[in-house]
């Protein structure tokens, strides 16, 4: 099983882990997950902190569907603070810095990020594959078609699983070419995909083992759960927790997460069915 090294800190893989989602915006799909001050930043990553996170994954850009574009400038104003602030107050949990620009990235990880989550795989900013290893930081490469702007605009494929697949394998090869070696891929569940094409992913999730890197899958709340049975992403919390499980014997390994405490649980029964 791959491991990953957060500036010296091995972690492995062994039992799934979890990254808990911190939005400092004002905009993202799910109203729980975004925190405006401070002081409510501090508060929610204290209870994601005593709920069991791994890792906790920090956004100052908005990527739900036709989200407005937000600059440069409001997005370090949102996030390097924010990284800053929860590296002082937990030093001894990780931090992803949510960002697809290489100079965000580079801040946030002078601030105390140790990992960069990418939704663009690198395709809206040429600089962040060669930023990622001169930092020589893990990096999550997910797959997105489009921009969040326009990814939701009639996504078409002629095989979503053959795509995202060979997608993955040429970033994959990029990166090897740059040294980078610490590599998390990610399908990218609802970033250009239709109702159909996310189910079938979750459903061939095995396929993208085939890659030999962990394998994370943001699910929680989404739209392909509330499009389906009706409600809001407040509503999804069960349904939540019935695709992570699924995911976990598909085998991912690192789940991103809006409810840590449900997410351990469901882990922890995962991690009893591989026991007995």
């Amino acid at each position: 099983m791959p491991s990953i090294n957060c500036r010296g800190r091995l972690m492995d893989f062994e039992r799934p882990r979890i990254m808990g989602i911190l939005n400092v915006t004002p905009d993202s799909f799910f109203a729980g997950s975004r925190v405006a001050a401070e002081k409510d930043l501090l508060e929610r990553a204290e209870q994601m902190v005593n709920q069991g996170v791994d890792i906790l994954d920090v956004g100052g850009y908005s990527s739900r569907p036709g989200a407005p574009r937000v600059d440069e400038t409001e997005e370090r104003r949102r996030l390097i603070p924010a990284i800053r602030s929860l590296h002082k107050h937990f030093p001894g949990v990780p931090l992803s810095a949510d960002t697809f620009r290489s100079r965000i990235a580079r801040e946030a990880v002078e601030a105390g990020a140790c990992m960069i989550n990418d939704i663009s795989a690198g395709n809206l900013d040429s600089n962040m594959f060669a930023t990622v290893a001169r930092l020589q930081v893990p990096y999550v490469l997910m797959h997105m078609k489009g921009t969040p702007q326009t990814m939701q605009l009639n996504p078409e494929y002629d095989d979503v699983i053959m795509e995202i697949n060979r997608f993955l394998a040429r970033k994959i090869r990029e990166l090897h070419k740059l040294h980078v070696n610490d590599i998390i891929v990610d399908p990218g569940f609802g970033f250009g995909k239709t109702l159909d094409d996310n189910y079938r992913i979750l459903k061939h999730l095995d396929t993208f083992l085939w890659h030999d890197k962990i394998l994370m899958v943001g699910i929680s709340r989404k739209s392909m759960l509330f499009k389906l049975l009706g409600g809001t992403p407040g509503d999804m919390l069960n349904a939540s927790t019935a695709v992570h499980m699924i995911a976990l014997q598909k085998g991912a390994r690192l789940l991103r997460v809006h409810d840590v405490g449900p997410a351990r649980e469901a882990v922890d029964i995962f991690m009893q069915m591989q026991r007995v």
